[in-house]
């Protein structure tokens, strides 16, 4: 990131405050930031770049909660806005054809890695956590810059070694439809879905499992696996270079494909396209989740696809890999009250995965193992309040603003899950040994799931194709919390909470008992308050 330490601090502390002084907030339109980093202005063009941000006020009663909420909402806007906004230069990310100048930018990975951050993961999750929410169009350039034209001029996600990342794409796409009504988006989207599962279809379905191949969704390290497939000798902290890990069948992968699945016979139905094939892949993969990857009261980990394992469950617990199954439908009611009830919770939040794997220790914890990546954690609060439980809704924000709270505002890329320092873990590198890696600050990830946990766990926004609907998970003790401005489509909603909860027992629109829901079509300004119980 450029700019001194000084520069940075200010920026944090009062971005949103000259943001709005320039035009970047409740107007919507601005001048690209000047502390995006690098790859924000591109020689001669920054007078010509805007933000296209509309940036909602998040308000707390509560004077506690204000004091730990309040800041940090800005805190997590400044870094997804102000910091990780950065210029798409068009020959490294407009290899589509589909990006858009003005803005003419994205949302990028963190501010601690060089360029080009050509990431589909990371794209996909910042979009979907609340990139399209705050701008329609940073959002859509943000999915769009990682997609590749084909030779026959057809559209994909690209096509890079890290293929279990390409799904995610699909439900960010979707989710931007359901926030942006973007029709010209969503064809494109539908026929880059389909061409994206159709090659991962092909390459690593898995027919005798009834599942898909690969790593797991957080898991490109080896840091995060245990023996096998885990091995000493090797060079290298990549887990493809590792034999046996390009054929585990991993929760949270297949979560995805669920959720995709789903996503792509939405899309279809919107499109007026048939949707029963992708409805019937959906089925037939969540049959095949919750006979294969369950036992007893609990998800495991990941089945050994070869190796003398072979078939074999591994019980780790993987945090994404159950955000995932409540997030995106894999669960029953039962269920998902049995993962939330029993999924393991480490000092200072929910584990990328637990418990430490043998060559590490609380000392040594694996970058991939017993630490708090903030995004998965993030994942799997927004699932704690899907799920109804409130108590352990609140702990995730807490955990986590505590976390980042001791980082002076900086959301870091990962955390020691037992002390609360930032900590990159330790993981086989080029050495082959042990080696402590580094916990990138400024990771827009960490930043837009603390934006995922207030605005889709605690706000309850939930875009669906008939509008905005609100279930909100409103921790006792709280008080009232007042979310303002938000941008919906063609409306700007005000939308006002009290008591605590997550059962609406009153809804009022503009004055008026109504249902918790603002239409697709809806225009102007609303107020929407609800009222909660336990």
């Amino acid at each position: 990131m450029t700019g001194s330490d000084d520069e940075v601090k200010v920026g944090r502390r009062g971005f949103l405050a000259l943001a709005g002084a320039a035009g970047v907030g409740a107007a919507g339109l601005g001048a690209s930031p000047a502390s995006a980093g690098e790859e924000t202005h591109p020689p001669g063009q920054a007078s010509q770049l805007r933000v296209d941000y509309t940036l909602p006020s998040l308000v707390f009663a509560e004077p506690t909660t204000r004091d730990l909420l309040g800041a940090l909402h800005e805190s997590a806007l400044t870094d997804l806005v102000g910091i990780n906004t950065a210029y798409a230069d068009p020959p490294t990310y407009n290899h589509s054809g589909r990006l858009s100048y003005p803005p003419g930018t994205f949302i990028r990975a963190g501010g601690g890695y060089p360029s080009p951050q050509r990431w589909t993961r990371d794209a996909a999750v910042n979009a979907w956590n609340a990139g399209s929410l705050l701008s329609a169009a940073v959002g859509r350039n943000t999915l769009l810059s990682v997609v590749d034209k084909r030779a026959d001029g057809s559209l994909i996600v690209q096509q890079d070694n890290q293929w279990w990342d390409q799904i995610v794409w699909v439900l960010g796409a979707w989710h931007h439809y359901l926030v942006t009504g973007d029709a010209e988006f969503l064809a494109d989207a539908y026929g880059i879905g389909v061409n994206t599962v159709a090659a991962r279809k092909a390459a690593n379905f898995n027919a005798a499992a009834g599942l898909f191949e690969g790593p797991s969704f957080m898991n490109d390290g080896i840091a995060g696996y245990p023996a096998p497939p885990w091995q000493p000798g090797i060079r290298s902290s990549f887990v493809l270079d590792y034999p046996d890990a390009a054929k585990l069948l991993c929760l949270s992968t297949n979560c995805l494909y669920h959720g995709a699945f789903l996503a792509l016979a939405g899309m279809a139905r919107v499109l007026g396209k048939p949707d029963a094939a992708h409805r019937a892949d959906a089925a037939q993969l969540r049959t095949a989740i919750n006979t294969r990857l369950w036992q007893g009261d609990a998800f495991g980990y990941f089945v050994h696809g070869t190796c003398p394992l072979a078939g074999q469950l591994d019980v780790s617990q993987e945090g994404a890999g159950l955000a995932f199954a409540v997030l995106l439908g894999v669960t029953d009611a039962g269920r998902t009250r049995q993962v939330l009830a029993n999924a393991q919770w480490e000092p200072h939040g929910i584990a990328n995965s637990r418990p430490h794997f043998p060559m590490f220790s609380d000392e040594k914890p694996g970058r991939h193992n017993t630490v708090v990546w903030p995004m998965v954690h993030s994942f799997f609060g927004h699932a704690a309040a899907a799920g109804g439980r409130a108590d352990l809704f609140g702990r995730a924000v807490t955990d986590l603003a505590t976390l980042v709270s001791g980082t002076g505002g900086n959301f870091y890329e990962i955390y020691d899950a037992r002390t609360g320092a930032v900590q990159g873990g330790w993981q086989t590198g080029g050495s082959g040994e042990l080696e402590q890696f580094t916990s990138q600050p400024d990771q827009a990830w960490s930043a837009s799931g603390f934006l995922r946990l207030l605005y889709s766990g605690l706000c309850g926004l939930d875009f669906t194709e008939d509008g905005l609907r609100f279930a909100p998970c409103l921790p006792e003790g709280w008080g009232r919390v007042s979310l303002l401005g938000l941008r919906y489509r063609e409306a700007t909603v005000d939308l006002v909470l009290d008591g605590a909860g997550t059962r609406v027992v009153s809804c009022t629109v503009d004055g008026r008992p109504g249902r918790p829901l603002l239409p697709a079509g809806a225009t102007g300004h609303h107020t929407v308050h609800l009222a909660l119980a336990l």
